[in-house]
């Protein structure tokens, strides 16, 4: 649950000072601090705990434009877990408390994202598993305030939900990305869909620019990649927008040999694009309900532009490579070579990447939260020791 691939985020950034959360083997939440210069970290255990068991009940966490330190955690289903830190650069945090009060009894998968002007947004799914539905929460620093920016921008009707992951990039361009799941069964995912924001998650709208009303239904979405049920999709895609509006989806599907590959979906130059990786050559069923163990990590995915050529990389872990942080690195031109490449030697289990979204963007320095992990199929619990968290620091 220290690593799952929704965290956002296990690492935050912002003036030079960088945090880091995770539990430890008693279920605490634990914040760090350092300097980004400095290798020094300064740990603080909360009074907080989340239930462990349950790998859904990740930590994110967020510094506002003031430097706040903004935490949510412990959620599947349940009453909101929300706190801010009292100062800002700061792991004293204040006691728990509501965003807008509205919408909070059934809160999974907490996200938060930092506009260029210092605001945040808190993403979360207001529901269950197959009927859920897409809240968005805006923070303003300047009142210290949260208030409603979505009441639901994508609908399941009661019949099934949305699994998305969005990204802010650097001009403020709010995107959007998401399967559709039918039932809590995870083999019923299929389709990726797209929505973009130009006015800070007010209006939205497709790629072609066309008008969307929200919510967002099955109906009325736009389906970027048509992927069907059964073809071991899995929920939770990846994605970033470069510096020219660029926009980069990762995900995995049944591709070459009838197996699941990562894929890179992609817009350059007004078209969608799709790209099998097509490395891999072991297959598995992503059939059943709950947290599954799998023998690849969902990967994250960034790209930069480098002497006006766009590269990117999706980073990634597969028992075929030894369970190791792996990156898959390609320059954008009409036919794609990828190169991979292993950044440690060890296994690390279940392991799936986290990085610092931030710093990524405005720096290009990528840092990973690197923890080896087990996760037993279906919540089921495997009794291991404590293992070391690290920052895996990669220099391009």
């Amino acid at each position: 649950m220290n690593t799952v691939v929704f965290r956002k985020n296990a690492l935050a950034s912002h003036n030079g000072i960088q945090f880091i959360s995770y539990y430890d083997a008693d279920g605490f939440v634990i914040l760090g601090k350092r300097q980004l210069s400095d290798s020094n970290w300064v740990f603080t255990r909360t009074r907080f705990k989340g239930q462990v068991a349950d790998a859904h009940r990740s930590i994110s966490i967020a510094l506002d434009g003031e430097g706040y330190l903004h935490m949510a955690w412990d959620h599947h289903g349940n009453r909101l877990r929300y706190s801010r830190s009292r100062t800002p650069y700061n792991t004293d945090m204040d006691d728990e408390t509501a965003m807008t009060g509205k919408n909070e009894q059934s809160v999974t998968y907490p996200e938060f994202y930092r506009l260029p002007d210092g605001r945040l947004l808190f993403f979360y799914r207001d529901g269950a598993s197959g009927r859920g539905n897409l809240i968005i929460n805006k923070y303003d620093p300047g009142n210290r305030t949260w208030s409603r920016l979505q009441d639901n921008l994508i609908d399941g009707e009661g019949r099934r939900n949305a699994y998305w992951q969005a990204c802010v990039d650097i001009r403020g361009t709010i995107h959007v990305s998401w399967v559709w799941r039918e039932s809590p069964d995870v083999a019923s995912n299929h389709d990726l869909c797209y929505a973009v924001s130009n006015d800070g998650g007010v209006t939205w709208e497709k790629s072609t620019g066309e008008k969307y009303t929200t919510p967002v239904t099955q109906a009325t979405a736009e389906i970027i990649c048509p992927v069907p049920q059964q073809a071991e999709l899995i929920n939770q895609t990846s994605m970033f927008a470069d510096g020219k509006g660029s926009v980069f989806i990762a995900s995995y599907w049944k591709g070459k040999g009838n197996i699941p590959q990562y894929h890179l979906v992609y817009r350059i130059q007004g078209k969608w694009k799709t790209n099998d990786l097509a490395f891999r050559t072991t297959g598995f069923s992503l059939s059943g309900m709950g947290t599954k163990k799998i023998p690849v990590a969902r990967p994250q995915v960034i790209a930069w532009i480098k002497d006006g050529r766009t590269w990117v990389s999706i980073i990634f872990r597969d028992q075929e490579r030894g369970d190791r942080v792996s990156l898959a690195t390609v320059k954008i031109k009409k036919k794609l070579k990828w190169r991979i490449t292993d950044l440690t030697e060890d296994s690390l289990g279940n392991w799936e990447p986290l990085f610092d979204t931030d710093l990524w963007k405005k720096e290009q320095l990528l840092h990973l939260f690197v923890q080896p992990v087990i996760q037993a199929d279906a919540e089921g619990v495997v009794t291991t020791a404590p293992t070391m968290v690290k920052v895996l620091q990669c220099i391009f």
